[in-house]
């Protein structure tokens, strides 16, 4: 499934056109600035520069190298010693003793049975390899929901800035025409008073708005590490399933942290077949071999007697070791590998159910903004028609100026509430694609670049047996946000004209004419 083949209502795309960018010298120039930066530009940027998910690469880089180091068990091992000696006395000494010697030796050891150990250790990291990569998938899930989550708010708070100020502008303008009114004699000064308290209102609203937007652009900037600039429509969402059984079946196959349990589980059977290892025989074979020398230190007696000053020496043998008791190490490494095997047992039901559940609730609380995406247009369509007829009835004396301002209040409130429902429905129904396993890099279909191949750094160190094939001194991947600006609230005054509505500013004269 591909992010662009079916579609959301998006009339979130027009309440929250695009915003003004950060470099932009003053909102008020913005009114229809073209969009700098689309989803999925955001979500590559994430993809390549995000310090959590660059950290989880790394992670599952060190996982690898437990594969060779488990293998490493059961491969030769080569030692080399030297060594050189002087007697200072000894009581027994004999004429051909010689009084100092120096050596150099190579030994060898090449284990042949180890009781399945070397196996199964190998066995066990290669699971957990499988379950480094599943949660690898899982953190690029949480993080393409986290790039959408922050794009979705930068954009909903926009728009709720640009409708907090078009209602601050319109209260300035009922407040003039209410005082004008009032100055003739037409209002009384509790009318005044209203339209003051409301336009003060407006306004601690307007500031509160604004510092959303601000947290909202710094946690895009947390994220996916740029500001945000002008933000494009968001692409349709793929077709999701029509019930929650159906998606609930897609997750049980495809979510990355239940696929990784699994791993897990099976990786802690092996670990238990180690541990019995521990009470079985174990056989391997050593050879060695030294030279000798007793640095001219022999005397004529021992030259006559054939001794020589040097000499190489040479030993091959087949060890075997039976362990017969070991202050019950074993049975306790056993009894504690079964316990671990037992709570990997029960971890993977338990992501099971947090999975089912997951799922479930993201399938219903996307079907639920959906519902409150319509209840709330409505909503919006019926308060402007509200505020347009209090307005008129308004002009005839049979509605008072408070009767306005509780309108134009409620109308907000409807706009603020559809922009809201707007963005959770798009959140939703992403974390419900990332629930199911399907928010990946390769599931979106994301390019800029080649994507991470986990199975890269694998297969590289898999078969390594050097003891000198180390890799390169670590360097930084993340981008650091440390220079980026602070962010503004500036914003273009661009608004979907569902979310428009006209001021009002013709009234009656003091006559009632």
């Amino acid at each position: 499934m591909r992010i662009s083949s079916l579609l959301l209502g998006a009339s979130l795309l027009a309440v929250a056109a695009p915003a003004a960018a950060q470099t932009a010298p003053t909102p008020a120039t913005a009114d229809a600035e073209a969009p700098t930066t689309t989803l999925r530009e955001a979500m590559v940027q994430a993809y390549n520069t995000n310090p959590e998910l660059s950290g989880e690469r790394a992670n599952l880089r060190a996982t690898d190298e437990g594969v060779p180091l488990a293998r490493a068990s059961g491969l030769p091992t080569v030692s080399t010693s030297s060594s050189y000696s002087e007697s200072l006395y000894d009581s027994g000494a004999t004429a051909v003793s010689p009084p100092r010697t120096a050596s150099v030796g190579i030994d060898a050891s090449l284990p042949i049975y180890s009781g399945g150990s070397v196996a199964n250790s190998v066995r066990a990291a290669e699971r957990r390899v499988e379950a480094g990569r599943a949660n690898l998938r899982g953190a690029e899930s949480d993080l393409f929901v986290s790039v959408v989550t922050v794009y979705l708010d930068v954009m909903r708070y926009e728009a709720i800035v640009r409708l907090n100020r078009q209602n601050v502008e319109a209260l300035k303008v009922n407040l003039q025409a209410t005082r004008d009114r009032f100055e003739v004699g037409d209002l009384t000064r509790t009318d005044v008073a209203q339209s003051e308290a409301r336009l003060a209102l407006a306004e601690s609203q307007l500031r509160g708005a604004e510092a959303q937007l601000i947290a909202a652009r710094e946690s895009y900037i947390r994220v996916v590490g740029t500001p945000p600039g002008a933000l494009a429509a968001p692409p349709p969402l793929p077709d999701l399933p029509d019930s929650p059984d159906a998606a609930v079946r897609i997750a049980l196959d495809e979510n990355p942290s239940l696929a990784a349990a699994r791993k897990a589980r099976e990786a802690s059977r092996f670990d238990t077949d180690v541990a019995r290892a521990s009470r079985l025989p174990k056989v391997s074979v050593n050879l060695g071999t030294d030279y000798y020398n007793r640095l001219g230190s022999l005397g004529n007696q021992a030259s006559a007697l054939g001794y020589t000053n040097d000499g190489v020496a040479a030993s091959a043998g087949l060890s075997l070791s039976l362990p017969l008791f070991q202050g019950g190490r074993p049975a306790a490494q056993i009894r504690q590998a079964q316990a671990r095997e037992s709570q990997a047992i029960e971890q993977v039901t338990y992501i099971e159910r947090a999975v089912v559940s997951q799922v479930r609730s993201a399938y219903a609380n996307y079907q639920s903004t959906l519902r409150v995406i319509e209840a709330s247009r409505v909503a919006v369509q019926a308060n402007q028609l509200s505020l347009e007829g209090v307005r008129a009835e308004n002009s005839v004396g049979t509605r008072t100026i408070l009767d306005i301002l509780n309108a134009e209040q409620e109308l907000l409130n409807a706009q603020v509430n559809y922009v809201t429902a707007e963005r959770d429905a798009y959140v939703a129904g992403f974390t419900l694609l990332a629930a199911m396993g399907r928010a990946e890099a390769e599931d979106l279909g994301l390019g800029g670049g080649a994507l991470y191949d986990p199975m890269a750094n694998y297969n590289n160190v898999r078969g390594r047996w050097s003891d000198w094939g180390t890799g390169n001194t670590p360097e930084p991947v993340a981008t650091s946000t440390a220079q980026t600006p602070a962010q503004t609230p500036d914003v273009s005054n661009t608004l979907d004209p569902l979310l428009q509505h006209p001021v009002d500013t013709t009234y009656p004269d003091s006559s009632g004419d």
